[in-house]
C-alpha cells in the first residue's frame, strides 16, 4: 500500500473553523486530517493545520475559496 503525502490547505487558530473545514470537504469527497499544533500550556499559540492528499489539494483550496472559509 502505497503512503500518503499530505499538504497543508489551510489554518486556523480556532478548532471549530478547522472543524468546519474539514466537514465541508468531506461532504464533497475529500478526506483530511487536522493536525493540532496548539501549545497545550498556552492556547493562544500555535494553529490547527488541515491537511489533504497531494492529488486533492488543488481542489480542496478551490472549495475551501469557494465557500469563503
Amino acid at each position: 500500500m502505497e503512503e500518503k503525502e499530505w499538504i497543508k490547505v489551510d489554518e486556523t487558530t480556532e478548532a471549530h473553523k478547522a472543524l468546519l473545514v474539514q466537514s465541508i470537504l468531506g461532504e464533497y469527497g475529500i478526506d483530511s486530517v487536522l493536525l493540532n499544533k496548539m501549545d497545550s500550556t498556552n492556547i493562544m499559540m500555535g494553529e490547527i493545520n488541515v491537511m489533504v492528499s497531494e492529488d486533492r489539494a488543488a481542489d480542496a483550496i478551490i472549495l475551501i475559496d469557494a465557500e469563503f472559509l
